[in-house]
This record gives C-alpha cells, sequence and structure tokens, in this order.
C-alpha cells in the first residue's frame, strides 16, 4: 500500500505564519529611513515610507525569515537571495542599503523579546528550492595556502566559468579590471580604452621595450602595448580559457611576432633583468597576503635595474583579510583565495622587495563606475547567462558586482596604481613632471 505524508502547513496555520510574518517585518524595519515594500510568501505586502517604494523585498519562506531573526546574519541574506528564497525587485542598489540597516539595528530588550515570541511561531525548516548551490563550492578544493595547484584551480573557478558569458557583460576587448572615466558619460568601451592607454603612457613604453604582463587575463594589454607602442610583449595567465582566447586575438591581429602568452604561475618566470616594463593588473589580489612578499620579489628580480612596475589592484581600508559577511561571500562563491590588505602595506611591501615608488593614483570611483555598468549589462543580458551559467552563477555575479560598487562608493574598499622602478639605475626612471601623460 503506497502512503504520503502531506507536509503543507494548513490554511490556518499559513495564515497564521503570514500574520507573525509581516508583524516581524513591521517591528525590524520600523526605524528604516528610505521607502521600501517587503511582500511575504502569500503575496501578504507590507510597505515602509510614503513614497513609491524604491525596491521590493520578497521573503519566500516563513523558516527564512525566522532564521533572518535568529542570526542576524547577511550572508545568510545572500545565500537565500542566491537560492530563491529571497528576491529583490526594482533598485538593486537601494535593497542592498538594508544590509548597513540591520548591521546597526539596535532594539529594546522589550522588543527583542517580542521579537523572538514571533519568531519561534513560525517552521524551523527551510523549503526546498529548486537550483540550490552547495554551500561548500568556493571553499572544498582549495588549500587556501597558495600552492601553485591551489591558485591554478582557484583561478580556474573563477576566470572559467565561461568566456561567452564574460563578453555578455564586459567591454568588446574583454577587459576585466577597473576602467578610466574621463567623463561619467563615458561609455564602457572608451573608459576601458582609456585605462589600457594610461596603463602604457604610465609605463613610457616604448618601441622595443620588453614588456610583461602578469596576469593578462584575455589578452587586451598584451596587445594594445603590441600594436600602438611597439614593445614586445609576454603575457602569463593560469586560465586555460583566458589563455585560449588570448592567442586567438594575437593571431588576429597578426602579432604573432611580438606577442607570446603562456600558461605559468609567476613564480616560474625565469631570468634575471628580462623585462624593461612589467604590469600587473587585478592580480595581486590572487596572491594572499602571506605571499606577497614572494610576488614583490620575483617581478623585482625579472625587471632591469631602472625597469618601471605598475602594480594596479584592490585595496581594503582594515588591515589584513578579516572574516566579514563580504569576505565570506567573496571567497566562498566568486574569489576563493582573494586576500586585501591597505595601500600602505601594499606599498611597503614594494619598497622591501627593492622598488622605489614614484605615483599613487586612486581610482576607487572609476571602479564604482565600471561595475555598475558590468551589473546593468549583465541584467540586460539576464535570460543568456541564465542560459551560460544557470540561475545561480547569474545571482552570484549581479549581487557580486552590485555590492562591490557599493563598497568602492563607500570608501571601503580602494583601488590604486603604484608605479615604482627597480633601484639600481643611474638615471630617474620618469620624468620630472607627469604632463607627458596628459600631452
Amino acid at each position: 500500500m503506497n502512503s504520503t505524508v502531506d507536509f503543507a502547513p494548513s490554511s490556518r496555520t499559513a495564515s497564521l505564519h503570514a500574520e507573525v510574518g509581516l508583524r516581524i517585518l513591521r517591528r525590524l524595519l520600523q526605524d528604516f529611513r528610505g521607502s521600501a515594500a517587503f511582500r511575504i510568501w502569500n503575496d501578504a505586502t507590507h510597505k515602509v515610507g510614503s513614497a513609491v517604494p524604491d525596491f521590493t523585498l520578497v521573503v519566500r519562506d516563513p523558516a527564512l525569515l525566522r532564521k533572518m531573526v535568529l542570526g542576524r546574519n547577511s550572508l545568510l541574506l545572500a545565500e537565500a537571495y542566491v537560492r530563491g528564497r529571497l528576491d529583490f525587485e526594482g533598485d538593486l542598489y537601494a535593497a542592498l542599503g538594508l544590509k548597513y540597516y540591520f548591521e546597526t539595528l539596535s532594539l529594546s530588550l522589550r522588543e527583542r523579546g517580542a521579537l523572538l515570541l514571533d519568531v519561534l511561531r513560525l517552521p524551523s525548516r527551510l523549503d526546498a528550492f529548486s537550483g540550490a548551490l552547495d554551500a561548500d563550492r568556493g571553499d572544498r578544493a582549495f588549500s587556501h595556502r597558495h600552492s601553485r595547484r591551489s591558485d591554478r584551480t582557484a583561478i580556474s573557478f573563477h576566470y572559467d566559468v565561461s568566456n561567452e558569458f564574460y563578453r555578455l557583460w564586459l567591454d568588446r576587448q574583454m577587459v576585466y579590471s577597473c576602467a578610466y572615466f574621463e567623463s561619467p558619460d563615458d561609455t564602457l568601451e572608451k573608459a576601458q580604452c582609456n585605462k589600457l592607454d594610461h596603463i602604457c603612457r604610465k609605463l613610457r613604453l616604448a618601441p622595443g621595450d620588453r614588456f610583461l604582463d602578469i596576469g593578462c587575463g584575455w589578452g587586451a594589454l598584451v596587445c594594445w602595448a603590441a600594436s600602438r607602442y611597439g614593445v614586445r610583449a609576454h603575457g602569463i595567465t593560469l586560465s586555460q580559457q583566458q589563455f585560449d582566447v588570448a592567442r586567438q586575438r594575437i593571431a588576429a591581429q597578426n602579432l604573432q611576432d611580438r606577442v607570446e602568452v603562456e600558461l605559468r604561475d609567476y613564480r616560474d618566470l625565469q631570468g634575471d633583468g628580462v623585462y624593461d616594463k612589467i604590469a600587473s593588473v587585478g592580480m595581486f589580489e590572487h596572491v594572499g597576503l602571506a605571499n606577497l612578499p614572494v610576488y614583490t620579489a620575483t617581478v623585482q628580480r625579472v625587471l632591469r635595474p631602472g625597469g618601471l612596475f605598475l602594480n594596479h589592484g584592490i585595496t581594503h581600508d582594515q588591515e589584513g583579510w578579516r572574516k566579514t559577511v563580504e569576505t565570506q561571500f567573496i571567497n566562498r562563491y566568486v574569489f576563493p583565495d582573494a586576500e586585501l590588505d591597505t595601500v600602505s602595506n601594499i606599498q611597503q611591501g614594494m619598497e622591501r622587495a627593492g622598488f622605489e615608488i614614484h605615483d599613487v593614483e586612486g581610482l576607487r570611483m572609476h571602479y564604482a563606475l565600471t561595475l555598475r555598468e558590468w551589473v546593468r549589462r549583465l541584467e540586460a543580458a539576464h535570460d543568456e547567462a541564465v542560459r551560460m551559467v544557470g540561475e545561480a552563477a547569474y545571482r552570484i555575479w549581479r549581487l557580486y558586482m552590485a555590492g562591490c560598487a557599493l563598497e568602492f562608493e563607500n570608501a571601503g574598499t580602494g583601488i590604486y596604481q603604484i608605479l615604482a622602478s627597480r633601484r639600481g639605475a643611474a638615471a630617474l626612471p620618469v620624468p620630472l613632471t607627469r604632463r607627458d601623460l596628459y600631452r
């Protein structure tokens, strides 16, 4: 005899859960200074503020609301969004402002007691959702000691998602780093060309220079430097998919005699004083704080005395890479082994390795503009993105990039181009002023 057990709540229980859910939301959001709406699993809605809501937060499971209150963990909200238990409608950036609201929310003892009584009336077991993501997706395969093998796996995890997926929202040259906007109205295409040229001009690239790009991505910078500045360019990457596209691009531009790319770890670079100029764009974030001395020493070794090094990367407003909601989400779902530090510590490490620093430029708002444009393009290509990588991966990237845009706008993270030279040259390796950069 076959039998089934129906775990669905009765209509009376469901109605009670909905009533309790709305009461909890009203309590939690009584001090929210904005205009928003909140919709729960039975489509009942609560509105905050008198204006048209900037966004609607949709809670699809009463057990999630219980966990939100008892745990007060913003990572839970992020993971619930990835899994489809939570949704945002309207202005995503305004909705992400809830993170800061909940982090500073203060309730009286009486309010906390009433809230606790209510949440205990809600179910504790989350409903099953299709497309749920493995909670250890970004943690299981990595040593977090930055061995060569672990680093290759981590880079593949992030960059080998799908070349076609990245093409949906990057510029035509597939430059996956902060653009350089002369005006907020610049297109992404123009701003990325600006950035490539800005790097080449800062390095004072000249015909015949031996130029190395550490973490060359899909080959945009090495091709730009060779075709427009006449250098002999060498790019290295750990991503097979990036390597394949870079080689195709080199062949398409007939640059085989001037550009070479390799699948190579930076630690395996050979020689002493091999290169005249070196760039590392958006790469040192993957090195690991413990390995930064090895990274800077390697660059110093392969650069000729007086040669220029441009180190372009993201920094943090606090020393070290601490365990927070943001760092947990990034390391679990996006960059498994990424670690950030303050710009002052990065500069100090370069100086200890024997570099003289000539120029430091902050590009924080440039990256905020870049990220917002990436999010806009990704959202416009939602259906194609889901077809390529699935709904969960689409949500990870959307949430990650939008959250990062806010972090840059709020100065929680920064990004700097640090121009330095290897000590030992008799002559100054850069002009006395920056005027040549802007001619």
